[in-house]
């Protein structure tokens, strides 16, 4: 599974972990990306959508 949102192409972005004696590792931080019914293009199909679309409604639900 690829770490992308369907409807607005957000992927990981890499960074940084702080422990406690403020020594830096790199880490990735992925979206949090659930897999949902979707209308893309005009058709329905299945797809990781990230939360953030999901919970703005850029992720159109088909219609029953």
């Amino acid at each position: 599974m690829a770490f992308r949102c369907a409807v607005c192409e957000k992927g990981p972005v890499s960074g940084q972990s702080y422990s406690h004696s403020h020594k830096a590792t790199k880490r990735v931080f992925r979206p949090n990306l659930q897999r949902q019914k979707v209308v893309l293009n005009g058709r329905t199909q299945t797809a990781y959508v990230c939360t953030a679309c999901i919970r703005s409604g850029r992720a159109a639900r088909p219609t029953r």
